[in-house]
């Protein structure tokens, strides 16, 4: 026993200076803060990004550090502010954000997808046209939320149907008030929409959806050096990458990501939109 013993001190004492090499070597490592746009709650985005984010670290010479907000208001101040070195954020915010003095800059995309919003009721409500919804109170996630606010809305505004809208700070907000009937509909994206709980999903319908757009975007702040950018997009796209980061991909609902450029998202900017502050100025 006590040879056993000694064999196992030797082997902590052996493996003690790699430990501390291998922690000294995390702390020297720089590290980027990454914000995550929160259409979920903040402890359901960490537990499904922190993983993609920790497998890159390892790959990268820096740290990706998972942040989010409490709300979108508080998103959208802190991407006016600087506060996230890398960010995935709605094409809206994107539009807006790659302006000076912020200046944002497109790095990569989800590969062949189109953003679409969708609206959606109880599936027990009866309603089954939008004209229905002339004159309820619908549940969005915030004013500049694009698929699941500022595009429904605009649709419904043309359409002449006159609505309440009811802000609530996330995608999951809005599901849990129309299913909980705190509100007659709600705008979301179908993403989001199918990573709710069933016993959610299940008291809603799709009522309807618009058109496709470029999707959210994974941008850098102009502060990121040329040298990180490119080593974090290769690192997201390499083909080699791929069936290693598929799976952590898998939990937030995407299948592989793509390179992007800003013109990527002139059909955004294409809709004049308005500014930030005052979205969709009448609707």
């Amino acid at each position: 026993m006590t040879k056993s013993i000694g064999y196992g001190l030797l082997l902590c004492l052996l493996l003690l200076p790699t430990v501390s090499a291998n922690q000294q070597l995390k702390q020297e490592k720089p590290r980027l803060v990454f914000g995550v746009v929160p259409q979920q709650a903040a402890s359901t985005l960490a537990r499904k990004w922190a993983p993609l984010l920790d497998e890159l670290s390892t790959q990268l010479p820096f740290q990706l550090q998972f942040a989010t907000a409490p709300d979108i208001p508080t998103f959208e101040q802190r991407l006016a502010d600087g506060v996230y070195d890398v960010a995935y954020m709605n094409p809206y915010h994107y539009v807006v954000f790659h302006q000076p003095p912020t200046q944002y800059s497109a790095l990569a995309k989800e590969k062949n997808k189109r953003l679409a919003g969708i609206i959606v009721v109880g599936k027990d409500s009866g309603i089954d046209s939008i004209n229905q919804l002339n004159g309820a109170q619908i549940a969005f996630p915030a004013p500049a939320a694009f698929a699941a606010s500022i595009i429904p809305r605009a649709n419904l505004a043309k359409a002449s149907i006159a609505i309440t809208p009811k802000y609530v700070g996330s995608h999951d907000s809005v599901y849990l008030a129309v299913a909980q009937g705190l509100a007659t509909a709600g705008g979301g994206v179908m993403r989001t929409f199918n990573n709710m709980p069933d016993n959610v999903r299940d008291k809603l319908k799709i009522l309807w959806q618009t058109q496709g757009y470029t999707p959210h975007a994974f941008a850098t702040h102009h502060r990121v050096s040329p040298a990180q950018r490119q080593a974090l997009l290769e690192a997201l796209t390499a083909k080699e990458n791929q069936q290693r980061l598929a799976p952590l991909l898998g939990q937030l609902g995407f299948k592989s990501i793509s390179g992007a450029k800003d013109s990527d998202w002139d059909d955004v900017r294409a809709l004049s939109l308005g500014e930030l502050t005052m979205p969709l100025q009448g609707n």
